[in-house]
């Protein structure tokens, strides 16, 4: 229940790939450096040669992920003054290399790199700093080059000269599945507890056993949590659907999240990308906004750096994100879809809070008076208030029409979405 009120959460995408940290802008995912650099006309290919040298391995790069000025308490505040509920963690991306202290391989962020269980660090501050954040960690099912179980079909070579190289800390030998990707999942579920399983890829797995794990560990704890997971672990039963970089266009009445970066086209940090090719706070408000009309909610990513910093236009972002939902939170966290309607034409949505109040977000600015031409659920002697300004507007019914005034004082107190509440209770 507590992810179907939450609505907003931060995703977060930093492994070893925040080191090269490129891609070209607004076309491919930095973090797929790996798998791009792999290809001749891929122009991570000629990037890396230039920039690295044909000898230095990707692996190379592990030494360089250091997160000497990651700073937990600070990461996790940012995402509560951002007015995010939750928070999903990378902990293995398809790279293969782990952010905690896994048992099973010696490939992860204590053996090697950081040497710190970079998991447990921010679990431990979101608990004590910020514990009305819900947690949650990714995890990628396959492994491009894991030996044992390539996803890409080989093993790691240097891709100019086909040479192999090595899978650096892989116990060889391993049955993918059963020695190396469930117990993984079941160290997470059993070592972080995280609420939100969000896995993805799927293929080939053991989630029955493991999922089923997740949901009896979550019951039988001292205190039990309400845990959730999504449609990428390979099998058929989940919690939500996962779009990524695009959303849904009407209501989806099973449970849904959209998932996307600031930036325009990657989820780890892009060195490559300007400040103005990332989403405006606008188009961040916007986007939450038509998700939650829809019964989504929206998982917005930041690319930290490989020392751990995020970036000043991130956070940015992210803290004004924050303002407007101070503001206009109410009509977001905990309400559901208009059975009626999402919305009206590109620039009227709408959300409800039921017992409570039905709620107009203008996605543009509102003149001298707002019409709304659907039959919004409003009684003679209800309330009708623009958030952040607390006089109540005039209001009218006309040819099934709903009309509000919009005095110059109320439009000038809202930015981004301007958000009107029929307030029910009145």
């Amino acid at each position: 229940y507590w992810f179907q009120d939450a609505k907003f959460g931060i995703f977060i995408h930093w492994g070893v790939y925040s080191v090269p940290a490129w891609a070209p802008v607004g076309v491919q995912y930095a973090e797929w450096y790996w798998s791009q650099m792999q290809d001749p006309d891929n122009p991570t290919y000629a990037y890396h040669r230039q920039t690295y040298g044909e000898s230095f391995a990707y692996d190379d790069f592990i030494p360089l992920f250091r997160a000497e000025r990651f700073d937990p308490r600070s990461w996790v505040e940012l995402f509560r003054d951002a007015g995010a509920q939750y928070h999903v963690l990378t902990s293995k991306h398809h790279e293969g290399f782990a952010l905690w202290d896994t048992k099973v391989s010696d490939r992860n962020s204590v053996k090697m790199g950081p040497k710190r269980d970079l998991i447990r660090e921010l679990f431990d501050a979101s608990r004590r700093y910020t514990p009305e954040l819900h947690r949650g960690l990714y995890f990628s099912m396959p492994e491009w080059f894991n030996p044992d179980h390539p996803w890409e079909g080989h093993a790691p070579r240097n891709p100019y000269t086909l040479e192999p190289v090595p899978y650096t800390g892989h116990f060889a030998g391993q049955d993918y599945i059963k020695d190396l990707q469930a117990p993984q999942m079941l160290e997470l579920i059993e070592g972080y507890d995280p609420e939100i399983l969000w896995c993805d890829i799927g293929g080939d797995n053991d989630s029955h056993r493991v999922l089923a794990e997740y949901f009896n560990h979550a019951k039988n704890r001292a205190r039990p949590i309400e845990v959730t997971v999504n449609n990428r672990s390979g099998i058929g039963p989940h919690d939500f659907t996962t779009p990524e970089y695009t959303t849904y266009d009407s209501v989806v009445t099973a449970k849904w999240e959209a998932s996307r970066g600031l930036d325009p086209r990657s989820y780890g940090y892009n060195r490559a990308t300007p400040d103005d090719k990332y989403m405006t706070t606008e188009e961040v408000i916007h986007s939450l906004v038509d998700i939650v009309s829809k019964n989504g909610n929206f998982l917005l990513d930041i690319g930290p750096r490989a020392d751990g910093t995020i970036p000043e236009i991130m956070e940015r972002r992210l803290r004004e994100t924050g303002e407007w939902l101070k503001v206009n939170g109410e009509a977001i966290y905990g309400s559901t879809y208009w059975a009626r309607m999402p919305q009206l034409g590109e620039d009227l949505r709408f959300t409800v809070r039921p017992e409570k109040a039905f709620y107009i977000h203008s996605l543009t600015r509102p003149g001298s008076t707002l019409t709304v031409e659907a039959p919004v659920p409003v009684r003679p002697g209800d309330r009708v208030t623009l958030l952040g300004h607390d006089r109540a507007l005039s209001w009218r019914t006309t040819g099934g029409s709903l009309v509000i005034d919009v005095p110059s004082a109320a439009r000038a107190s809202g930015r981004h979405v301007w958000v009107f509440k029929v307030d029910w209770r009145s």
